[in-house]
């Protein structure tokens, strides 16, 4: 069957005026709707399509590969959701660094699958075009939400130091 990077991603869509990025630039960087991340929206439509493909591998012999491909597809997006959560960006960062490490693994595991036969070369490249494209999402995002913290840990520090200078000597 053959897969596009289109058909694979696309279901959610943001809502008016509202984008995990422009969020991330103007410095919120916890606590967010991971609905709104876009690399999380077009992971979840990857995660889904490989389980739904990968669903013969197990009757092939290839039960384990099929358990690393599904799993680490699934923490791609898991991991954005779950870091969505986190109460400083610097956190959130972390969780995102863990998503773009799962999708490492992913492509590694796509990889393993062509080479054994279980995906056509068309598929393969398909599958793994998206989850490029998800990780280099992710990483960008990762790095604005590193920005930010550091610009908070600035302005915060320039803050203290003013307020310092304000105070009259007692």
């Amino acid at each position: 069957s053959e897969v596009s990077s289109s058909s694979i991603s696309g279901r959610y869509t943001l809502r008016e005026n509202e984008d995990a990025t422009s969020c991330a630039r103007r410095g919120i960087g916890a606590m967010q709707d991971f609905r709104n991340i876009k690399a999380w929206q077009r992971a979840h439509p990857l995660s889904v399509a490989l389980h739904k493909r990968a669903r013969n591998f197990s009757r092939l012999g290839y039960a384990r590969l099929r358990a690393q491909l599904t799993d680490a597809a699934d923490s791609v997006g898991d991991t954005i959701m779950e870091g969505a959560g986190a109460a400083t960006a610097r956190e959130f960062a972390r969780f995102l660094d863990m998503s773009i490490k799962s999708a490492n693994e992913v492509e590694g595991h796509l990889l393993k699958a062509r080479d054994l036969d279980l995906l056509s070369p068309d598929e393969w490249q398909a599958y793994t075009a998206e989850v490029i494209e998800i990780r280099k999402m992710t990483y960008s995002y990762r790095r604005t939400m590193l920005a930010n913290d550091r610009r908070r840990g600035k302005d915060k520090r320039s803050r203290s130091r003013e307020q310092d200078i304000e105070k009259p000597d007692t």
